[in-house]
C-alpha cells in the first residue's frame, strides 16, 4: 500500500515539478521516511502547520519574527507563509529559517497576480479579471511559468493559485476581479494554463477555493457566507473548474470556508472543516489524492465559531493535509492529540498526511536546499514583468461597442476639437497626457469628492466647444460596495456627457462599474489603472492596434460575458501544444529578439510563427527607434523592402501565369514594347525570375537628381509642394518631375549587361516584372495586387503608399535618411529608386504586418486556395517555388535554401529549413519563409536600418537565422 501511495502521487501529483533526485543520493521514499523517523509526535504534527511570515507587525516593520523562529526551533513546523516585507528581508527571513529548521521548511505564498501581491519593491502582475478577457491561453501560460520563476528566485515552493472560482454573483465581496470570470470553460483553460505553467517549471499550484466561492455576498474573512444551491447546480458550475484541474495534476487544493448546506447541512460548519466536503466529495468523488490546504484559519469564517485549536482539529479530522495560519500552534497540537485519544483521528492517517508533505518537499527541491541568493534579487523578481504587463494589456483591452465609426478609432493629428475628462483624477496621468499630445485635447478632471453643482457647471463649459469627448473612469475601488466608491455626481457626469456629446468612454478597472455607462455608444474597458494600461488603452483609441478583448463578466443586459467587437481572422490562433510545437522552445525567441534590442541591432521587431493555418505565437518587441518610445505592436506596419518581389510581383507573375496572358518563355520585348532595339529586349521572363538575365544589381538613380557637392535635391527636378508637374511623392516635402519616370527606365536600358544564365541578384529584373504586369493588366501594380489579392483576403494594412491610407505613425520608421531625401523615412518606401517610382515599384514599396502576410504565405502553403477562394492551381505554387536553376538557389521569384546547408559553415537561411522551403528576405531587416513539409510559416519584420549607427550588426547577429533555427527545434518529434 506504501509503495503504491509513494508512486502515484509522484506520477499523479508532482509530474510537472523540477526534480532535486540529481543532488541526492537518496530516493524519495528512503528521504521521507528518514526525516519521517526523526520526529516527534508534536513535530509531525507541527509539519501540517503552514505559520504567517510577515515584515509587519501591528503596522510597523520588523526585520526578524521571534515568533516564528520560536516556533521554528521548539517546535518544527513544516510550513510558512510570506505576506507583507521586501524581498531583501524575506530571503534572509527564509535562510534563516531553513537553517535553523531540523526540517526543511516548505515556502508557501498567496501570490495570485505574483510576488508584487506581497512583496514590497515588486511590480504586481495584472489580476485575473484582466487575465480573463484575454483570448490568448499561451500567455496565461507564460503568465504562470513568470510567477513559478519569481517563487524559485525567492525561495518559495507553493504559490497558491491559481483562483478557480467562478465569479457569477457581480456584488461577491471577496473574489470578484480574483476571478477569471464567469464562463466557466473560460475560467478553466485558463487555470490550467496558469497551473502547468507553474507545475512544469518547479513551483506546485493550489486550485482554490473549494468547492467554489464565486457566488457569495459575504466576505469569509468577517463571516461565514451560505450558498444555497442544490448539487446538481454545483456539479454543473463551481465544481467544474476543480474537476479539470485535478485531472490535469494540480498539485494541492485550497478548502475554503463556507456553508453549502447541499454537502453538508450542519449549522455553521464551514466546509474547511466538513468531513462530507474535503474526504467524500473532494477526496472520494473526485479522486484528489494531491495535498488539501485549508483557508486561513485565522478568518471569521472559521473562527467566528471555533476557536484556534478546535478548528486545527476539526480541520484535520475533515479530512485535511495543512493547517494554514492556525494562530495558536502549541493549542492547536493539543486539540489534535485530544482528538486523537478521542479516536475522532488516528496516528496511521495523521502519518500518511505528513510523509505526503516530507514527499512535496522532496519533488520540490528541499531535499538539498541551497540558500537563496541575495545578489540582484530585487531586480530579478522583477524582470519581464513589464512585457507581460503590456502583452496582457494588449490581448484584454476590449472594444463593447462602437456605435460611432466616425469617432473610434480617434487618429493623432485629427483636426477634431477634443475634449478630456477625467472622472477619479485631480492631476494628470499617462493616459490624460496622451489625449493632449495626441489631439491637443482640453482637459477636465472631476474627482468623488465634488458634487452635483460641479457637474452641471463642467457640462456648461463643455455644452458647445467640443466635437467629440473622450470620457475615463479612474480611481474606483476594486470592489463593488457602494458602487465602487464612484460618487452620485460622478455617475450623472458621465451619463450626461454620453447623451449630449460623442463619447469616447474608457473604464480603467473593475469591469463591473461600467453598469454605470451601459448606454455608451463607443465604450471600452481596460481593467486596470497603471501607465502601461493607459499607453495602450491611449494607442488603441489612435488605432494603432485592433482590440482582442471579450467581456469576462456580465456587466449588464446588453454587455453580456463574452460581448467584445474583435477582427475576424482567416489564420486564427492556437496553443503551440496543439499545433506539436513546445511553448517553451518557442519563448526563447523572445530573449533573442530581446537582446537584439538591447545591443542595438534593432530598436523593436514583430515575429510570428503559424503551423498547420493556425496562429502558434506572433509577439511584438522594443520600439519605432531608439530615440522614438513609441510601442511596437503586431499591427504595425513595415516596409517589407524586397519582401515585395514574392508577395506582390512574384504572386502577380503566377496569376498571369496561369491565365494564360503571361508566358516565361517569353521575352521582355514582348510585353514592353519600348525596351525594343535594346539589348534589355531580349531577356526570357523565366530569366528575370531567377536573377540569370545579366541586369546590374542596382542602380543609384538618385545621384544625378542631387547637388554632388552638399546633397541637396536638383531644383529642376524636385519641388516641396507638389503640383500639376511635381507629382511623384518621393519623401515628406520632397516631389519629383512626373516625367523624370522616363529618364528611370532609360537609366535601366543603357546599363551595362552581363552575361546570362550567371546569377546576380538584381533590383531591375523585378522592376521590369512589375511594368510587365501593368502592361497586361493595364493597372498599376498597386491597384492589380490589392483587387486581385489583398481586397479578397481583406488584407486593410498590405498595400503599396501607406500614407495615403493611414497616419505616418502606423508605420514604424525606417531609417533616418541623411544622403537622399535628408529625414525619417516613416510610411515612404526606404529603397531610393521605389520611392522615385512614386513608392510602386516591381522590387520594393509593399508595406504590410506580420499577420497579413502570413495569410498569403498560407495561401501558398494551401496549394493556392485559401477561404474557400481558389488564387492558383496547385501545379502553379509547385513551379514557382521549387529550385529552377542550376545556377544558384533560387526558384521562380521566390528565394530557397542553399542546396549545400548540410555542409555550409553558415547556412541559410538556417540550418533545418527543407530543401522545400522558400521565401524571401528585405534589406530593413524582413523576411518571410514557407516550410511545406513542416506546414510552416516564419515572418520577421523589423527597421533594422533605423537609428543605431551600426545596420549591418544585425546581419552579424545572424538575428533572423537564429529565430528560424528556434521555430524548427520547438517542433516535437
Amino acid at each position: 500500500m506504501k509503495n503504491y501511495w509513494f508512486a502515484f502521487i509522484i506520477a499523479l501529483t508532482f509530474s510537472g515539478s523540477v526534480s532535486a533526485q540529481k543532488n541526492t543520493n537518496l530516493s524519495a521514499e528512503k528521504w521521507v521516511d528518514s526525516v519521517f523517523n526523526t520526529l516527534s509526535e508534536n513535530q509531525k504534527i507541527a509539519q501540517l502547520m503552514v505559520v504567517r511570515m510577515s515584515g509587519l507587525k501591528n503596522g510597523r516593520p520588523v526585520f526578524f519574527d521571534k515568533e516564528v523562529e520560536e516556533l521554528v526551533r521548539k517546535y518544527n513546523i513544516g510550513s510558512i507563509c510570506l505576506f507583507q516585507g521586501g524581498p531583501l528581508q524575506h530571503a534572509q527571513r527564509v535562510n534563516h529559517l531553513q537553517s535553523i529548521a531540523r526540517t526543511p521548511i516548505l515556502v508557501t505564498v498567496d501570490g495570485e497576480w505574483g510576488l508584487g501581491m506581497r512583496f514590497d519593491s515588486v511590480q504586481s502582475l495584472p489580476r485575473q479579471m484582466m487575465l480573463g478577457a484575454m483570448q490568448n491561453p499561451g500567455l496565461m501560460y507564460e503568465y504562470g511559468k513568470l510567477v513559478a520563476d519569481q517563487c524559485r528566485r525567492a525561495g518559495i515552493q507553493v504559490n497558491y493559485a491559481p483562483v478557480v472560482d467562478i465569479n457569477n454573483n457581480p456584488d461577491n465581496p471577496v473574489i470578484n476581479e480574483r476571478s477569471f470570470g464567469e464562463d466557466k470553460k473560460k475560467v478553466t483553460n485558463f487555470a490550467l494554463q496558469y497551473m502547468k505553467g507553474m507545475q512544469d517549471n518547479g513551483v506546485m499550484a493550489s486550485a482554490k477555493h473549494f468547492p467554489g466561492h464565486g457566488d457569495v455576498s459575504v466576505d469569509s474573512h468577517h463571516d461565514l457566507p451560505v450558498i444555497n444551491k442544490s448539487r446538481t447546480e454545483l456539479d454543473s458550475l463551481e465544481l467544474y473548474p476543480f474537476r479539470e484541474l485535478i485531472k490535469a495534476g494540480v498539485g494541492s487544493v485550497m478548502v475554503a470556508h463556507l456553508s453549502v448546506p447541499a454537502i453538508d447541512k450542519t449549522p455553521n460548519l464551514p466546509t474547511t472543516l466538513s468531513v462530507n466536503n474535503v474526504t467524500h466529495l473532494l477526496r472520494e468523488q473526485l479522486g484528489f489524492q494531491g495535498i488539501t490546504f485549508t483557508d486561513a484559519l485565522e478568518m471569521q469564517g472559521v473562527a467566528k465559531f471555533f476557536p484556534k485549536g478546535e478548528a486545527s482539529a476539526r480541520a484535520l479530522i475533515a479530512g485535511n493535509d495543512m493547517l494554514c495560519l492556525p494562530g495558536d500552534v502549541p493549542g492547536s497540537i493539543a486539540a489534535i492529540k485530544k482528538a486523537i485519544k478521542k479516536r475522532q483521528l488516528n496516528w496511521k492517517d495523521l502519518n500518511l498526511r505528513v510523509k505526503k508533505v516530507l514527499l512535496a518537499k522532496y519533488q520540490y527541491g528541499l531535499a538539498n536546499w541551497s540558500p537563496v541568493s541575495t545578489q540582484n534579487l530585487t531586480e530579478d523578481l522583477n524582470k519581464g514583468i513589464s512585457t507581460l504587463r503590456r502583452r496582457v494589456a494588449e490581448d484584454a483591452i476590449t472594444l463593447l461597442r462602437n456605435d460611432n465609426s466616425a469617432i473610434f478609432p480617434l487618429t493623432a493629428g485629427t483636426n477634431r476639437r477634443v475634449a478630456f475628462v477625467g472622472i477619479g483624477l485631480k492631476k494628470d496621468n499617462l493616459f490624460s497626457a496622451r489625449m493632449r499630445s495626441d489631439y491637443d485635447a482640453h482637459t477636465y478632471y472631476f474627482d468623488y469628492t465634488r458634487g452635483r453643482e460641479k457637474a452641471d457647471a463642467l457640462l456648461q463649459v463643455l455644452k458647445n466647444d467640443y466635437d467629440v469627448v473622450v470620457l475615463s473612469m479612474h480611481g474606483y475601488n476594486r470592489v463593488p460596495a457602494r458602487n465602487f466608491g464612484i460618487s452620485e455626481a460622478a455617475v450623472y457626469l458621465a451619463t450626461q456627457l454620453q447623451q449630449q456629446h460623442q463619447t469616447v468612454t474608457v473604464y480603467f478597472g473593475n469591469p463591473y462599474a461600467m453598469r454605470n455607462s451601459c448606454s455608451g455608444k463607443v465604450l471600452i474597458a481596460a481593467y486596470d489603472d497603471d501607465p502601461i494600461t493607459h499607453e495602450t488603452a491611449a494607442d488603441i483609441l489612435n488605432g494603432k492596434f485592433s482590440a482582442k478583448g471579450k467581456l469576462p463578466v456580465t456587466v449588464c443586459e446588453g454587455l453580456p460575458s463574452g460581448s467584445g467587437l474583435v477582427q475576424q481572422r482567416l489564420l486564427p490562433e492556437s496553443w503551440p501544444g496543439n499545433l506539436n510545437l513546445d511553448l517553451n522552445m518557442l519563448s526563447q525567441i523572445d530573449s533573442i529578439c530581446e537582446d537584439a534590442i538591447a545591443q542595438k541591432a534593432i530598436p523593436g521587431c514583430v515575429v510570428l510563427v503559424a503551423r498547420d493555418g493556425k496562429i502558434a505565437y506572433e509577439r511584438s518587441f522594443g520600439t519605432y527607434s531608439y530615440t522614438d518610445s513609441t510601442r511596437v505592436y503586431c499591427e504595425t506596419l513595415y516596409d517589407m523592402a524586397s519582401v515585395t518581389k514574392v508577395m506582390a510581383t512574384t504572386l502577380s507573375v503566377m496569376k498571369l501565369y496561369e491565365e494564360g496572358r503571361l508566358d516565361i518563355h517569353r521575352r521582355i520585348g514582348d510585353y514592353l514594347p519600348w525596351t525594343k532595339g535594346s539589348d534589355k529586349a531580349g531577356i526570357m521572363i523565366k530569366d528575370l525570375l531567377m536573377h540569370e538575365g545579366g541586369l546590374k544589381s542596382f542602380i543609384p538613380f538618385y545621384r544625378e537628381t542631387i547637388n554632388p557637392l552638399d546633397g541637396s535635391p536638383n531644383g529642376s527636378i524636385y519641388a516641396f509642394r507638389p503640383d500639376s508637374v511635381f507629382s511623384v511623392r518621393v519623401a515628406e516635402n520632397l516631389y519629383m518631375r512626373a516625367d523624370w519616370n522616363d529618364t528611370l527606365y532609360a537609366r535601366i536600358l543603357q546599363s551595362e549587361l552581363g552575361p546570362r544564365g550567371k546569377y546576380i541578384y538584381s533590383d531591375n529584373d523585378f522592376i521590369f516584372l512589375g511594368k510587365i504586369v501593368e502592361a497586361i493588366s493595364g493597372k498599376s501594380l498597386d491597384a492589380y495586387t490589392r483587387e486581385t489579392f489583398y481586397q479578397p483576403l481583406q488584407l486593410n494594412a498590405t498595400g503599396f503608399t501607406p500614407r495615403t491610407r493611414f497616419p505616418a505613425s502606423y508605420s514604424a520608421p525606417t531609417e533616418e535618411e541623411t544622403i537622399f531625401r535628408k529625414q525619417l523615412i516613416q510610411g515612404d518606401v526606404h529603397d531610393p529608386g521605389a520611392a522615385m517610382f512614386g513608392g510602386v515599384a516591381g522590387h520594393a514599396g509593399l508595406f504590410s504586418n506580420a499577420y497579413e502576410i502570413a495569410v498569403l504565405s498560407q495561401l501558398l502553403l494551401n496549394k493556392g486556395t485559401i477561404n474557400g477562394i481558389q488564387f492558383f492551381k496547385p501545379s502553379t505554387v509547385n513551379l514557382f517555388t521549387a529550385y529552377n536553376t542550376k545556377n544558384s538557389r533560387r526558384g521562380l521569384g521566390f528565394d530557397k535554401p542553399e542546396k549545400d546547408n548540410h555542409i555550409r559553415e553558415e547556412p541559410y537561411p538556417s540550418a533545418s529549413a527543407s530543401p522545400e522551403t522558400y521565401g524571401h528576405t528585405g534589406f530593413t531587416g524582413t523576411c518571410v519563409w514557407i516550410d511545406p513539409k513542416y506546414n510552416l510559416t516564419y515572418i520577421f519584420l523589423s527597421n533594422r536600418v533605423n537609428n543605431n549607427g551600426d545596420p549591418n550588426k544585425f546581419l552579424r547577429m545572424s538575428v533572423r537565422p537564429k529565430v528560424h533555427e528556434v521555430i524548427y527545434k520547438s517542433i516535437k518529434q
